[in-house]
C-alpha cells in the first residue's frame, strides 16, 4: 500500500516542481521580451510625434525588427512548451499566475502558426500602411492609401486563416472582434447597435427639429497653442494625472501609450479655432493614462498588463471625457478656469451657455470631434463597413463611396474630402475590429456609473474639483480586476449585471431631452 502511494506521489511531486520551474522560466523570457517591446513602443511614440516624414519608413523597419526579436523569444519551442504546461496545470497556480497562463494560451492559439518571418512581414505591412495613410491624409487622396489598405486586409485574412481549426465556428470578422474584445461577436453587436438605431434615430430627428437653438459661436473663436497647452496641463492635473510618471505632447491623431510601469504618455492636437477639441482630447487620453497609472504593481510583476481589453480601456477614457467631462458638475468646476485661460473666448459666455455648447447635438463628419449623442453613429458606420469588407459584400475600392453614403444615411451629411472622410482615422493601418470597442466602452461605463453613484457622491465631488473619490472607486472596482477577468465577467463583477446598452441609451435620452426641452 505504501509502495503504491509512493509511486503516485513521486510523479506528482516532480510535475509540480516542473511547473514551478516552467513558471520561473516563462517570466524570465517575458522580462527579456518586454525590453524589446519597450524599445519598440518608444520608437512608435517618436514616429507619431516628432519623426520627420521621410524617416518614418526606416524607423518603422527598426520597430518591426525589435518586435520580431520579442516575438522570436515567445515562439521558441521551449517557451511554448513551458507556457502550455502552465495552462494545463493552471489549477496549481495562484490567481495572477493562472491569469497569465490563460493570456499566454490565448496568444498561442492566435499565433501558433505564424512564424517569426511571417510576423516580421506583417509588421512591415502595417508600418507601410501607416506611412501611406500619413501621405494620403496630407494629400486628402484615398487612392494613395488604398493599395496599402488592401495589404492590411490581406494580412488580417492570412493571420485568421493560419489559426485553422482554432477559428472554426467564427467568421473572419468575429475573430478580429474577439482579438480586441474577448468574447465579442457581430451577433452581439448587431443586436446592441440595432437597439441604438431604434432608440436614437427618432430622438435625433426630434433634436434636429427642436426650436431650442444652442449658442456655439464662441467655440470657434481663435486661441493660441500656448493657451491650449496650459489648459491641457491644468486638466490633467485636476484629473489626478501623475506628471512624475507621465507626460503629454501633440500628434496628428491623439493617442495614449503606456511605455512601462512609470511612463504613461498622452498626446493631443491643437486647432486655432477649436479650443474645446484639445480640452476633450486630453481628458479622453488622460482617462486612458489614469487606467495605466492606477494599475497595481502586481499586474506589472506578473506580466498581466495586456490582460485588459480595448473595450475596458475605452470605457474609462470615455467615462472621463463624457460622463464626467460633459456633466453639469464638471462644467461648473472648470468654467472659472476656462474663462481665465481663454479670456478672448469666454468674456460674454455664461456657465449655462458653456454647458449647452459642450453638449450641442450637431451631426458632423469627424468622429473625434463628434458630440456625445451622434458619436455612436460614427462607430456604427465603421462597424458596418468593416463587416461588409470581411463578408465579401464590399472591397477596398468600395470603401470611400460606402463611407460617404453611410454618413449621408445616418447623419444627413456627406464628406467633401477624403481627409474629412475615409482618411480621418489611423486605426485601419494596423487592422480591423477596433472601432466597436468605443461604443462597447460607452455601454460599460454607463453601467458602472449607475453603480458608482449609489456608493459615492459623484456629482458633489466633481463640482468641488475633487477627483479623489471617483478615482479611488475606479481603482477599486474598475481597474482592479481588468487584467484578471474577461470582459463579460469583469462588468458583471463591477455591476452585478450582464452587458447591455440600455443604461447608456437611458442616459442619452434623459440628458438630451432635458437639454433640448423635448
Amino acid at each position: 500500500m505504501n509502495d503504491q502511494i509512493n509511486v503516485k506521489t513521486e510523479p506528482e511531486s516532480d510535475s509540480r516542481e516542473k511547473t514551478t520551474e516552467n513558471l520561473e522560466y516563462v517570466k524570465r523570457v517575458l522580462g527579456e521580451a518586454e525590453q524589446y517591446d519597450h524599445a519598440a513602443r518608444v520608437l512608435m511614440f517618436d514616429q507619431e510625434t516628432i519623426c520627420p516624414a521621410d524617416a518614418m519608413e526606416e524607423q518603422g523597419r527598426v520597430m518591426a525588427f525589435l518586435s520580431n526579436q520579442s516575438y522570436k523569444l515567445i515562439k521558441d519551442p521551449a517557451f511554448v512548451e513551458a507556457a502550455e504546461d502552465l495552462y494545463e496545470h493552471r489549477d496549481r497556480l495562484g490567481e495572477r499566475d493562472s491569469a497569465l497562463a490563460g493570456l499566454l494560451h490565448r496568444a498561442y492559439l492566435q499565433n501558433k502558426n505564424i512564424t517569426p518571418a511571417m510576423q516580421h512581414e506583417f509588421s512591415l505591412v502595417f508600418n507601410r500602411a501607416f506611412v501611406k495613410w500619413s501621405e494620403a491624409r496630407r494629400a486628402s487622396d484615398y487612392s494613395l492609401f488604398a493599395p496599402s489598405l488592401e495589404e492590411v486586409v490581406g494580412a488580417n485574412r492570412q493571420m485568421i486563416d493560419l489559426r485553422g481549426a482554432d477559428a472554426a465556428g467564427q467568421t473572419p470578422y468575429d475573430c478580429l472582434l474577439d482579438d480586441y474584445e474577448q468574447g465579442m461577436t457581430s451577433g452581439v453587436l448587431d443586436e446592441a447597435f440595432g437597439t441604438c438605431k431604434e432608440r436614437l434615430i427618432p430622438l435625433l430627428e426630434k433634436i434636429v427639429k427642436s426650436p431650442r437653438k444652442i449658442r456655439t459661436d464662441f467655440l470657434r473663436r481663435p486661441v493660441t497653442d500656448d493657451q491650449q497647452a496650459r489648459m491641457a496641463r491644468w486638466l490633467l492635473t485636476q484629473m489626478g494625472f501623475n506628471f512624475a510618471r507621465g507626460t503629454f505632447t501633440t500628434s496628428e491623431h491623439p493617442f495614449t501609450e503606456s511605455m512601462g510601469r512609470y511612463d504613461a504618455r498622452v498626446t493631443t492636437h491643437y486647432y486655432p479655432d477649436q479650443f474645446a477639441s484639445s480640452m476633450y482630447s486630453i481628458i479622453h487620453e488622460g482617462g486612458h493614462a489614469l487606467f495605466e497609472q492606477n494599475q497595481s504593481q502586481a499586474d506589472h510583476d506578473y506580466f498581466l498588463t495586456d490582460g485588459k481589453t480595448l473595450g475596458m480601456h475605452e470605457s474609462v477614457s470615455r467615462f472621463y471625457e463624457n460622463r464626467i467631462g460633459r456633466s453639469r458638475s464638471f462644467v461648473h468646476f472648470i468654467y472659472p478656469q476656462v474663462c481665465e485661460a481663454f479670456p478672448q473666448v469666454m468674456a460674454d459666455v455664461t456657465e449655462e451657455e458653456f454647458y449647452a455648447a459642450l453638449n450641442v447635438v450637431e451631426p458632423s463628419l469627424i468622429r473625434t470631434e463628434a458630440d456625445e449623442f451622434t458619436y455612436t453613429f460614427h462607430i456604427i458606420i465603421r462597424y458596418e463597413i468593416e463587416k461588409a469588407l470581411f463578408s465579401g459584400q464590399a472591397g477596398v475600392e468600395d470603401i470611400r463611396d460606402l463611407w460617404n453614403s453611410k454618413y449621408e444615411q445616418y447623419l444627413g451629411i456627406r464628406p467633401t474630402s477624403d481627409r474629412d472622410g475615409v482618411l480621418q482615422d489611423v486605426h485601419w493601418t494596423s487592422g480591423f475590429g477596433y472601432f466597436p470597442t468605443y461604443a462597447v466602452g460607452n455601454f460599460y461605463n454607463a453601467m458602472y456609473y449607475n453603480r458608482m453613484k449609489e456608493e459615492i457622491p459623484v456629482e458633489k465631488s466633481i463640482a468641488a474639483g475633487d477627483f479623489g473619490p471617483v478615482n479611488r472607486w475606479m481603482t477599486d472596482h474598475v481597474f482592479a480586476k481588468a487584467d484578471l477577468l474577461p470582459p463579460q465577467e469583469w462588468i458583471r463583477d463591477i455591476t452585478g449585471r450582464d452587458f447591455t446598452p440600455d443604461d447608456f441609451l437611458d442616459y442619452l435620452e434623459d440628458k438630451y431631452a432635458a437639454i433640448y426641452q423635448l
